[in-house]
């Protein structure tokens, strides 16, 4: 088995050994040193209680947007209000919004005050100034996603809170973007709740700046239901215990606004309707009582049959479990999911599909059933984030579907889906490089709008 690597090399004051390279790993660069897992990033909360934390920002409709943030309300005080001010200038807000807040408690945790406020209606592509409570003197900044072409799209999943995950977040600060697309396995809590306020506090300084839309991996998953949230004073709102109590109280996505009936999935446009992203569950079967996929797939009916591609040329799909996949891990999780939905993404010439879940990255031609079709998806893995679990370290080389793999790596990265026309589209894998990150594989996708159905 070749090496990955030729030489130590020194991260951060500690000298990491060679590892081999990954069974299959055919596009692995000789001259790059892989460097094992590291440790969990801290991230402590230093200030008082009522200042706000964990900011998070999310696209609601056409022109608005959703804040949420945490205030630690453990000292038996009322939590400050959910209040966002707000305009386009420093330290001048000409409006303000009001939303709601809860808490939940899991075993003996209890959550703070969780806030979700709606601000809007926004003007496209600007950047807005902002505090979130009444009266609180930091202030954060975003910037709306474009109303038009083009639209650049940062994609991660299985993300963690790891060194590899700092690392990962440096890269993707370093070049702008308009929505991040994650793929599910955000903080890898486990059930350790406190492991959600520090994953919070970790991508804030993205999260707060840029919307991130999100689905639900395993990781996100509880053990046991936890009772439902507590509503604040006046909010009004009463969530059913679920599997995904604490995802769901701090990463509240627009589902209502796509028709969605769970919280595990939903669809949102970018850049005018340029583009539909739809947002899949791999696990929204856990909540459907029996149902197995038969809801979600209901409703990705109805979705995709409301997308008018003469308007909208691009749709990108996202889910957690990857239907097609080399690598060793996982195989076949997602086959249930695959023959549920793959026909509808098929018939709907949706043009690529991101998920994770396999930590290593790895990007298929367009395939349906199994098959290479040039009106079916492209399909690509990018589950290397920086969890702690490390890399999913073997693919199998004379796997059955090795010949539709154009491209496949045990590293962690991100990658950059930027759509410049409504035919054309550029995508971009960045692996973890040390200090940097290296661009290892670029495509061309042209747009399936106009690809005939059979």
């Amino acid at each position: 088995m070749a090496n990955s690597g030729k030489k130590l090399m020194d991260g951060g004051g500690v000298a990491f050994q060679t590892l081999p390279r990954a069974a299959g790993d055919d596009n692995a660069d000789d001259d790059y040193v892989r460097l094992p897992p590291r440790p969990l990033v801290s991230t402590v909360h230093d200030k008082p209680a009522t200042h706000p934390q964990q900011v998070h920002i999310s696209v609601v409709g056409a022109n608005r947007m959703r804040i949420c943030w945490v205030t630690d309300d453990d000292d038996g005080r009322s939590s400050p209000p959910s209040v966002v001010e707000y305009g386009t200038s420093p330290g001048e807000y000409t409006a303000s919004a009001t939303g709601d807040h809860a808490t939940y408690s899991y075993s003996d945790y209890k959550s703070g005050a969780i806030h979700h406020v709606t601000i809007g209606p926004l003007e496209p592509a600007t950047t807005y100034y902002y505090r979130c409570g009444a009266g609180e003197e930091e202030e954060l900044s975003l910037r709306t996603p474009p109303a038009k072409l083009p639209v650049e799209f940062v994609v991660i999943g299985d993300v963690g809170q790891t060194e590899w995950t700092a690392a990962t977040l440096s890269h993707i600060g370093e070049k702008d973007y308009d929505v991040a697309l994650v793929a599910g396995d955000l903080s890898y809590a486990d059930g350790k709740q406190p492991l959600w306020d520090s994953f919070g506090r970790l991508v804030q300084p993205l999260a707060s700046a840029r919307p991130w839309m999100v689905t639900e991996g395993n990781h996100e998953k509880e053990k046991t239901p936890p009772p439902p949230p507590v509503a604040g004073a006046g909010a009004g709102v009463r969530l059913s215990p679920s599997r995904f109590a604490a995802y769901n109280a701090r990463w509240r996505m627009p589902r209502e606004e796509s028709g969605s009936p769970s919280s595990l999935y939903y669809s949102f446009d970018a850049a005018g309707g340029a583009a539909h992203v739809v947002m899949l569950g791999s696990y929204a079967y856990v909540e459907e009582r029996g149902e197995g996929t038969a809801e979600q797939r209901a409703w990705l009916e109805r979705d995709l049959a409301g997308v008018d591609r003469r308007r909208t040329p691009w749709v990108v799909a996202v889910a957690h479990g990857p239907w097609y996949s080399t690598n060793g891990a996982h195989q076949g999780e997602g086959e249930r999911m695959r023959r549920a939905m793959e026909p509808l993404l098929y018939d709907a010439r949706v043009d690529v599909v991101f998920s994770a879940h396999v930590h290593a990255y790895e990007r298929f031609t367009r395939i349906y059933d199994n098959e290479a079709n040039s009106q079916g998806p492209m399909y690509i893995t990018i589950g290397d984030g920086g969890n702690v679990d490390g890399h999913s370290d073997k693919f199998i080389e004379d796997h059955e579907l090795a010949h539709l793999s154009e491209f496949r790596e045990m590293s962690f990265g991100h990658g950059r889906l930027r759509i410049v026309s409504e035919t054309k589209a550029i995508w971009t894998w960045h692996r973890n490089d040390d200090q940097h990150a290296t661009v290892r594989d670029v495509v061309v996708l042209e747009s399936m709008a106009g690809a005939k159905t059979n």
